[in-house]
């Protein structure tokens, strides 16, 4: 005999939590969004349309609303013909350089 435990907490719909400085690139990238649609003269009508989205979630992508997925926002940018830029995030890692150069300066100390 199987038996199955369910956890009713697991069903729950989590949303990430996104920090106000956070929330502020996404609304930036919101507002980005909404010029570059702006500039090529395409509606949110024409956006739901091309990637079957609800204008309400156009809305909320062009508002830089946390709890739209990310992926909805990479098909907006696809439309756009921007998803390459989305592919570019985080690839100048200065930071990330910054500290693996430390980390191999101090074993060639030892």
């Amino acid at each position: 005999m199987v038996t199955i435990v369910i956890n009713k907490e697991s069903n729950q719909k989590r949303s990430a939590i996104v920090f106000p400085k956070n929330r502020k690139v996404l609304e930036q990238l919101g507002e980005n969004i909404k010029l570059a649609c702006k500039r090529r003269g395409y509606t949110q009508v024409l956006i739901s349309e091309r990637i079957g989205l609800s204008r309400l979630t156009i809305r909320k992508i062009e508002k830089g609303d946390t709890k739209v997925s990310i992926g909805h926002y990479v098909a907006v940018l696809g439309v756009l013909g921007l998803a390459e830029d989305f592919a570019r995030v985080a690839s100048d890692d200065e930071l990330g350089r910054k500290l693996q150069d430390i980390k191999l300066i101090s074993k060639q100390r030892r």
